[in-house]
């Protein structure tokens, strides 16, 4: 398995990294305090000490069933603390851990499950009404390395073997424990394969090891000032980064109690917080705007929430300072991506003005560059494309190192996406590369305009696209959803809107399409690339 790890590189970051996997942290939490609960879902709960010992049978049974150190196994579960147990049990004998978003169907599965070679892949009998094993069934042909298939649930086709042999069997009784401690992991071992959920362009398995994860997961303990009395709230799919580094490992970096949803619901989101004193939650930014939007949520005691980030878009500024009449929590806001991690975080003692108009400042080794169309570094507050480098950055694309090294810059990450740091280092993100509009030589803010009609009243969200022009090449699109499908909203009127707040003429959306939801990725990002294609089309491009 090709990598960019290099000596070199290493060495460049070993002081940086923790050199632990997952394993240690929970040992470190299973020797602190076995009694304390780990992991909270809708079926049930376990304590530390109870998750390890599961951890340890179901990874002696995946080594019965012939899984061996450097196997991919993937699974595609939901937010269930079955999840969690396969992933610490995978990564307990060495072997690599390939989360698969639940909504994907045969056309992803196919490819990702026969990209990575998977020897075993973990699904439900049955989640939102869909049938995985008839899907896997209708794969199998096109998956020669695949060896077993597992089932959680009651019902399960022939051909395929119940998640509760390997989670009920004691098969601490039947084998050697010291099996275990034999296995030999390297922190800088690949541990996880997960496909970008991206806007363009086929998925890509993103590598990580241990020490990439593990670093990028520690930042939030110091950030946040977490503590093992904290309680986090986890409703984004375990299988996006987001959900897997900072839901299903997080809370076990810093010995606290896990709250798991599968799936998003406010209303019962704020009954969780106050049933099991939630402290803290990460989420798509939309689920923020969900939360906020709950009818009388001052009726719900959620003292015990003390901070919100909302990650995956930008926050409409006004949503923040909105929430501040509303809500006693922080709202903070970050920037990542599956390769890096969560890279930018705004800091929980940081002003209005930070708070509201930026997405926050590098972690402790993450570096930033943000540079122009010459590849001259920008001025502060000048806008440009954005460089990371840093010891949460993964190691490359599965089987592309070529189209890997062809992401990078001199050492730097090309993440595709722009911005504009200010004089002390925050970053606020303006847009991806192809969000840019350039409106006959013009550049369009297309944040800006964004950020400028989430004010209005009656809009409940906006993007802002470039549309084809014969004249200027291009020329802005609004896609506006309503707060209410009863309100009627004209193109005159955002102009006028626009006009009223002051914003350029030149700036302005010169076509509207109201649009009842949008498309996103499995991580709540909106597919900006589809809305193009729906003018497109339109337009009979």
């Amino acid at each position: 398995m090709e990598t960019t790890l290099t000596q070199q590189y290493v060495k460049k970051y070993t002081h940086l990294w923790p050199n632990r996997t997952i394993i240690d942290y929970l040992h470190e939490a299973i020797a602190k305090n076995p009694e304390k609960v780990a992991i909270i879902d809708q079926k049930g709960k376990y304590t530390f000490g109870e998750l390890g010992k599961l951890v340890d049978r179901v990874a002696l049974g995946l080594l019965k069933q012939g899984i061996q150190k450097g196997d991919v196994i993937s699974f595609q579960l939901p937010n269930w603390n079955e999840f969690i147990i396969l992933h610490y049990a995978v990564t307990r004998i060495g072997a690599i851990s390939n989360p698969l978003v639940p909504i994907y169907r045969e056309r992803e599965i196919n490819f990702m499950v026969k990209t990575v070679e998977s020897k075993m892949i973990i699904i439900p009998e049955s989640f939102r009404g869909f049938n995985y094993p008839e899907m896997i069934q209708r794969c199998l042909p096109n998956w020669p390395k695949l060896q077993q298939i597992y089932v959680v649930g009651n019902k399960v086709p022939n051909g395929m073997k119940s998640f509760s042999s390997l989670m009920d069997e004691p098969w601490e009784e039947r084998m050697d424990c010291e099996l275990l401690n034999d296995i030999e992991i390297n922190p800088n071992d690949v541990t996880e394969i997960i496909f970008t959920s991206g806007t363009t362009g086929q998925p890509k398995g993103v590598m990580h090891t241990h020490n990439t994860l593990s670093v990028s997961t520690d930042y939030w303990i110091d950030r946040l000032q977490l503590t093992e009395n904290d309680v986090m709230f986890m409703a984004s799919t375990f299988a996006h980064q987001t959900g897997f580094g900072y839901g299903v490992r997080l809370p076990t970096h810093y010995g606290g109690t896990a709250v798991y949803q599968d799936i998003w619901n406010p209303q019962e989101f704020l009954k969780l917080v106050e049933k099991e004193k939630i402290t803290f939650t990460a989420g798509a930014t939309p689920f923020l705007q969900d939360t906020l939007q709950v009818e009388n949520i001052e009726n719900y005691n959620i003292s015990s929430l003390r901070a919100f980030v909302a990650l995956g878009a930008p926050i409409p500024r006004s949503l923040v300072k909105a929430a501040r009449e509303k809500v006693s929590f922080n709202i903070l806001a970050g920037w990542g991506q599956t390769e890096d991690g969560l890279v930018t975080l705004t800091k929980l003692s940081d002003s209005m003005e930070k708070l509201t108009n930026t997405d926050g400042i590098p972690f402790e080794g993450m570096q930033i560059k943000i540079i122009n169309h010459n590849g001259k570094q920008c001025e502060p507050n000048e806008e440009g494309n954005i460089l990371c480098q840093g010891p949460a950055l993964f190691v490359g694309y599965f089987n592309k190192l070529a189209e890997t090294e062809a992401e990078f810059n001199d050492g730097w990450f090309i993440t595709g996406d722009r911005g504009v740091m200010d004089e002390d280092g925050y970053i606020r993100i303006t847009g991806r590369n192809k969000d840019i509009i350039i409106r006959g030589g013009e550049n369009i803010p297309v944040a800006y305009v964004e950020n400028t009609l989430y004010e209005h009243p009656e809009i409940a969200d906006v993007q802002i696209i470039a549309m084809p022009d014969s004249r200027l090449q291009e020329k802005a699109c609004a896609f506006i959803k309503l707060k209410s499908s009863h309100s009627i909203i004209r193109l005159e009127d955002i102009q006028q809107f626009l006009l009223e707040k002051g914003v350029a003429k030149q700036y302005w959306p010169e076509h509207l399409e109201v649009i009842m939801e949008f498309p996103r990725t499995p991580s709540g990002k909106i597919q900006k690339y589809r809305l193009r294609e729906k003018v497109n089309n339109r337009l009979k491009l």
